[in-house]
């Protein structure tokens, strides 16, 4: 049957479920370091951050399992190939296991390389060390939950992946105030209680896709093998070319003081919430962009595209404003450093324009990982990266943080303008709308 035509409803009915499940994530280390800064000292609640930062670069670094999952599932879906579908969650769920257990036995060059990074006091690294410890075990689980989103998103099922996302969080918070609060494990628990709960999250996802884990011969073809690890490794390469550019941008800030370094800090975090809530729309667009690939069908595609745009752009525009005029009472309420505040009020419209200026990028991404353009993707990121690379070079010594951030927001231009040069390619490859 051919599947009826995406509305604005069904649109917004996938989208909700995942803005919340995002919101969710972002909630998991304020509640780690609520609980800390209730319970420890100060270089406990320092420890934690530290930690939790190497552990979100770490794991956002091997997101590429979770956007392959999605576009190659979603694919099959289009294309009534329902084995294929069930054997890709088998390919993600090894693919992630192996990896989180590389993680495991690297372990101990992976907190070597991070303490002597961060080059913290004794007292914090060695509670960091205790953190690193206990979470690292929660590696495999962390990884192989995933595949298990990706899928989820792939085959429409939104809700599930929000039921798994509580269950994640609705266990974290628990442990944390017990490992804390009661058994005073300090740092260590909290990371103890983050390992738990991602091996209970994995649990309840894999009941969520029990109907496709049914036995089946195709997970080792080879072809179908080749194509995921070359479509995880094109995404691999993009994701840490993102990486290295925001590793940039904070570099860059940090050259032109510290107060403008603090201030671009807090700026940072206005635009990861509005990309965490907000890339549902993303995540929407690869889901129906690829069931539209797997079909084979370009209306289908120019539809999905079109409409996850439409309400991607209505819904940045509302963040933009919440930004531009509700961002400087936030500022006031959260920076007391007089100089880091007036840095941060000063370059608040710029961060208000990030998410207009960069929904094409977000929906562009979208597409082009939905439909596994594993070769546009990783070399649109490339290309991006240098010359946002070339661009902040060219104005921030002229121009300071203002050259900074023209050149931060030139980069989700080039971005986007990298990806457009690939769809004449991607539609050629479809049947004429």
């Amino acid at each position: 049957m051919t599947p009826a035509p995406l509305t604005r409803t069904r649109a917004l009915a996938l989208a909700w479920p995942i803005m919340l499940a995002q919101m969710a994530t972002a909630t998991t280390g304020i509640v780690d370091t609520a609980v800390m800064g209730r319970y420890g000292t100060a270089a406990e609640l320092a420890a934690v951050g530290l930690a939790a930062v190497v552990f979100s670069f770490l794991y956002w670094g091997f997101g590429f399992l979770r956007m392959a999952t999605t576009g190659l599932t979603a694919q099959a879906g289009g294309a009534g190939d329902g084995p294929e579908a069930n054997a890709i969650l088998k390919r993600a769920l090894m693919l992630g296991g192996w990896l989180g257990l590389a993680i495991l036995i690297l372990f101990p060059v992976l907190s070597w390389a991070a303490l002597e990074l961060f080059q913290a006091e004794a007292e914090v690294e060695e509670e960091a060390a205790a953190y690193f410890f206990a979470r690292i075990w929660g590696a495999p689980a962390a990884l192989m939950v995933y595949g298990v989103t990706g899928w989820l998103i792939g085959t429409g099922s939104t809700r599930a992946l929000l039921a798994v996302q509580i269950v994640m969080n609705g266990v974290n918070a628990g442990l944390d105030w017990a490992f804390v609060a009661l058994l005073d494990w300090g740092p260590a628990g909290i990371g103890a209680g983050t390992a738990i709960a991602e091996w209970a999250a994995l649990a309840f996802g894999l009941y969520c896709v029990r109907a496709g884990l049914a036995p089946g011969a195709r997970v080792f073809d080879r072809a179908r093998l080749a194509a995921m690890f070359n479509a995880n490794r094109d995404i691999m390469i993009r994701t840490l070319a993102m990486l290295f550019m925001f590793a940039w941008f904070v570099n860059s800030g940090a050259r032109q003081g510290t107060a403008t370094l603090a201030g671009n800090q807090v700026l940072l975090q206005f635009i990861a919430v509005s990309a965490f809530v907000l890339d549902a729309f993303a995540f929407v667009a690869e889901k129906e962009a690829g069931a539209a690939y797997g079909a084979r069908d370009r209306a289908r595609l120019l539809r999905a595209m079109r409409i996850t745009s439409e309400l991607a752009v209505a819904c940045r525009i509302v963040f933009s404003l919440l930004f531009w005029l509700g961002g400087g009472a936030v500022i006031h309420a959260f920076i007391l450093d007089p100089a880091a505040r007036d840095a941060a009020l000063a370059y608040l419209p710029w961060c208000a324009a990030v998410p207009l200026i960069g929904v094409a990028t977000w929906q562009m991404d979208g597409l082009f990982l939905g439909t596994t353009q594993g070769e546009a993707v990783r070399n649109a990121g490339l290309l991006a990266m240098i010359a946002y690379l070339f661009t902040d070079v060219l104005f921030a010594a002229p121009f300071g943080n203002t050259g900074v951030w023209a050149a931060f927001l030139l980069g989700y231009a080039y971005r986007a303008g990298a990806l457009a040069l690939y769809w004449p390619r991607l539609m050629g490859r479809l049947a004429p709308a």
